[in-house]
Order: C-alpha cells, then structure tokens, then sequence
C-alpha cells in the first residue's frame, strides 16, 4: 500500500505552511503561555477558514467538510511542525463527540466549531474532581466534560495551573451542566484524538529535525561544522528512520481509523517526535534549555504530546490486546 499524499493534500499541505510561516508563529506562541490569546484567535479564525476543523465536522452541517480523517492528519502535521498553540486535538474531538448528539445540539454546536467562531476543549473524569483538567479552558467558548455517566457542557473552569509546555494551559472543569450524551467517550473521538496527536507529534518531530540539521550546520568546532562529525550524524540519520518509520503509521491509520492502528500510530509519532526532542537538546547544547531560545517551544510540545491522550503503554496495551496472541 503507498501513502504518498496526492496532488490536491500537498497543496493543501503548502498552504498551511505558508499561511503559518507568515503568521510568525513561535511570537503567537509565548504570546498564549503568557495568557494574551489575542493573536493567538487571530490566528485560529485563519487556520479554520483553510478549512481545518470543518474536516472533522460532517458535511450534513453548516460549514462541515468531513469526516476527512487523512485530510485532517495533513493538516495536523503542518500545525505541528510551527507549534501552533491551542486546543487544536480538543476541538476536533469535540466535534467527533458532537456530531452523535441530537440533530439539534449537533445543529447549535458544530457550525461555530467548524467556522473558527468557537475553541472547545474536552476534560476527562469526573468533573469537579481536582485532578481532572482540560486544555485551555479559559480561551475555549466550549467546555465538554467526560465522565462514566456522559458528556456534559461545562459552565466553566477553574483556576489555569502549570504545565509541562507552557503553552499548554490546563484549567479543572467547573462540575454540572447540560447533558449533551448519556455516554462517555467514545471509542471513534478518542480515535480522533489521537490521530490528530500524532499527526501533530509528527509534525513537531520534523521541524526539530530541520532546526537541529540547520543549527550543526552552522556551528563550528576545530574549524570545521559539527555536522560533518560521525557521531552527530548517526543521531541525526536514528532521528531521521523513527520519523520517516512513523509517517507511513500515521497515514495508514487515518485510512482505516482502526483504534488499534491509530494507537500504534500515535505511539511510534510520539515516541519519534520524543526522542528527536532529545537528539535536538543535545546537539544544540546548553543553549537548547533556554526559554529565549525558539527551540524550547517545540521541545516541551514533544514531551507533552507524548502522554495526551494516551501514553505509549496506554497505546501499546491495546496494541498488543487487539492483536491477540500475535508478536509485534
């Protein structure tokens, strides 16, 4: 089976990066961990006028263009390749979820996901509990709170606490609201969701590459590049496999959207983007830990979408368990 991405997703591919180049991203980013979302919405209403979240609304409701899962993997790699901030898995999942409600709460609910007009974001547990967080709850119009007993609209959140990325901001859900699905999450948004992460993990993996390949380019020691020593390019060359190994994993599970498949996925993309993270730390040196310094936006992306939505074992588990008594 080929993945290669025909010629209508790669320019669509190349029109999400020049619109995210353009928009000088890492600035939007340090903006959001700061709390201003100002630019950050400025950004979001044109990422969703390229039509991304619509990807993931069905075409039966205003503005939607899905379900597009590969589309939507496309899209993801290039917001992660320039960091983009937000809670971009969220409001797809959000919508997924959405979209096997009532005619007339989906009807309400996913044009302002689809359009841009509306950020949502999804908490899971039981909300009120402390421990339960949601990503960006005080910039997302739309709070879904996931718990045993179903899926109800959050009236709101609790103070933002720390986070490993500091452009993920992690706000506890406020407790009671509309019931929206007498079910907890299902199997097809966590999917979704995970798709979306390791489309996103994927992304961000390949921009620290290309930030990493740059940087020993240019640095010198004993009068020549670093670049041109062995061992950096050995780490380089295992950084390069893992995300070239995962690429295929993404695409083939968007196809099938099989949860297994996805989670295998979403575990070879994280753990490639993972230890790229790592590989780019290194070469960079002490420089590579500074805030200042651009690369730190992508490093702690890579650690944090490591464990959303599931960590490797989480997705490994159910790997292993769909395969039954075969050897991975």
């Amino acid at each position: 089976m080929r993945f290669l991405l025909d010629a209508e997703q790669r320019a669509f591919a190349a029109s999400l990066d020049a619109l995210l180049t353009a928009a000088d991203t890492p600035a939007v980013v340090r903006g959001w961990s700061r709390g201003d979302h100002t630019s950050g919405r400025a950004l979001w209403s044109r990422v969703a006028a390229a039509g991304v979240f619509a990807l993931a609304v069905p075409e039966t409701y205003e503005g939607g263009l899905g379900p597009r899962p590969v589309d939507l993997a496309v899209a993801f790699v290039e917001l992660g390749r320039h960091a983009v901030p937000g809670p971009l898995v969220e409001t797809v999942t959000a919508a997924v979820l959405l979209s096997g409600a009532d005619p007339g709460t989906a009807e309400r609910l996913l044009p302002p996901l689809a359009s841009g007009g509306t950020m949502a974001t999804v908490g899971i547990g039981k909300v009120g509990i402390e421990t339960s967080y949601a990503l960006d709850g005080d910039a997302a119009g739309l709070r879904l709170a996931c718990s045993p007993d179903g899926i109800r609209l959050s009236p709101g959140h609790g103070p933002v606490r720390p986070s490993l990325d500091p452009a993920r901001r992690l706000t506890p859900l406020t407790p009671g609201g509309e019931l929206l699905l007498p079910e907890p999450l299902t199997e097809q948004a966590l999917a979704w969701a995970r798709l979306a992460t390791a489309a996103q993990a994927l992304g961000v993996g390949l921009a620290l590459l290309d930030r990493t390949v740059a940087h020993v380019k240019q640095r010198h020691q004993f009068g020549v590049p670093v670049g041109s020593f062995q061992a950096v390019k050995h780490r380089l060359a295992d950084a390069k496999i893992a995300l070239e190994f995962a690429r295929p994993l993404v695409f083939g599970a968007a196809l099938t959207m099989r949860p297994a498949e996805v989670a295998a996925a979403k575990a070879a993309a994280c753990e490639a983007a993972y230890s790229t993270a790592r590989t780019a730390l290194q070469l960079h040196g002490a420089i590579g830990y500074t805030a200042e310094y651009g690369l730190s936006l992508w490093l702690t992306k890579a650690r944090a979408l490591r464990t959303a939505w599931g960590d490797p074992h989480a997705c490994r588990a159910l790997v292993v368990s769909a395969a039954g008594d075969r050897r991975w």
